[in-house]
């Protein structure tokens, strides 16, 4: 009897524990995003024109002018500059370092390789050849070429992955089959892409190089919303998913299955959820890379494994990761504009090669 009533009490005990760190992570998160918003709201303020937060309250709440004595409102200019350039950049670097890091932690966990991303199945060369053959022979009207380009890019995305997933079904879809089909095509897809390059002309090949590069500069309102669309549906599917990321990452595939995971409709499930949210974002911003693979190791050393977890903190990360990087690279250089593709990668390789080392100490 008494031995039954200390086992109630440690189930207890351990409920109760766990409901505390889960509460602690919950508010680690709420102020993770308040952070975020603080740095978007820091990132809407910097430029060549001076736009402060008190400037912008007295401009849209006219009722609070009597606490801002002196503070001048915005004029329509820049008004004209904070809503159609830097509101719709802040927004886009969001809304896309949140939907690569959550990707990226989704692909790492249904491969179960710490160095996946959401570009490991080739996704980025294949949206890169889109965009190159629709600047080479498109040939569309100067208002519909972006058009075009971003659907190229979305449909050669999904046809790689279509492509990657058919292969690896024939393997079960095991992950070393996901990973080995997509290294593949992606060296497959660099050599067309290097092709196409070659044989641009000179109005050509500027377009398709600035494309891999990976911009918000063009990014507009409607773009937002599609990106913001996939993110919108592809979340719940992750989270929904996230018990079964906790099996295959503690156990493996055989550990998951006996416990009642499905891991065949998983990976297809979240791998085509993958696919859907990356190539909405890089077929609107090019390539960004390094985000869907460090976002998560960054939510991973704050907070744990548990992909209940880790799923939301890897959407904040990649966030401000995007939004920090665009921000340097707009005005570090100023009026001269670095693309975010190449300001990432330069805070990406440094911790790339960090996680490497961690991963080497670890198997030692």
């Amino acid at each position: 009897m008494n031995m039954r009533v200390d086992n109630n009490q440690e189930k207890r005990n351990l409920a109760g524990d766990y409901l505390r760190r889960a509460r602690r992570k919950n508010i680690l998160l709420a102020v993770l995003l308040l952070v975020l918003l603080v740095a978007a709201v820091w990132a809407a303020c910097l430029g060549v024109a001076q736009l402060t937060p008190d400037r912008m309250i007295v401009t849209w709440i006219p009722s609070l002018k009597g606490m801002f004595e002196g503070i001048t409102p915005l004029d329509a200019k820049e008004q004209n500059v904070l809503l159609m350039l830097r509101l719709p950049r802040i927004a886009a670097a969001v809304i896309a370092g949140a939907g690569l890091g959550i990707a990226g932690s989704g692909m790492q966990a249904i491969t179960g390789n710490p160095m996946a991303s959401p570009f490991t199945t080739g996704l980025s060369s294949a949206a890169a050849l889109g965009a190159a053959l629709m600047i080479l022979f498109g040939g569309f009207p100067v208002w519909m070429q972006k058009g075009a380009t971003v659907a190229a890019a979305f449909v050669m995305s999904v046809l790689c992955a279509i492509i990657v997933y058919t292969v690896a079904s024939y393997k079960q879809l095991r992950p070393e089959a996901l990973v080995l089909t997509g290294i593949a095509l992606n060296y497959l897809f660099n050599a067309l892409n290097s092709t196409m390059q070659f044989v641009a002309n000179e109005q050509q090949l500027p377009a398709i190089v600035h494309w891999s590069f990976g911009s918000l500069t063009a990014v507009t309102w409607s773009d937002i919303g599609v990106m913001l669309f996939f993110f919108a549906v592809s979340f719940p599917v992750f989270m929904s998913q996230a018990w079964a990321f906790n099996l295959l990452d503690d156990g493996g595939d055989e550990t998951a299955r006996a416990l009642g995971v499905n891991v065949k409709r998983t990976r297809l499930l979240c791998g085509g959820a993958v696919t859907l949210l990356t190539a909405s974002v890089v077929s609107f911003t090019g390539i960004i890379g390094f985000v869907g693979l460090v976002a998560p190791h960054m939510a991973r050393m704050l907070i744990g494994g548990d992909y209940r977890h880790l799923l939301p903190y890897s959407a904040v990360t990649g966030a401000f990761l995007v939004l920090a990087a665009d921000t340097l690279g707009r005005n570090a250089f100023s009026p001269t504009t670095v693309p975010v593709g190449i300001v990432v990668s330069y805070v990406g390789v440094p911790l790339f090669l960090y996680l490497i080392f961690r991963e080497r100490r670890k198997s030692l």
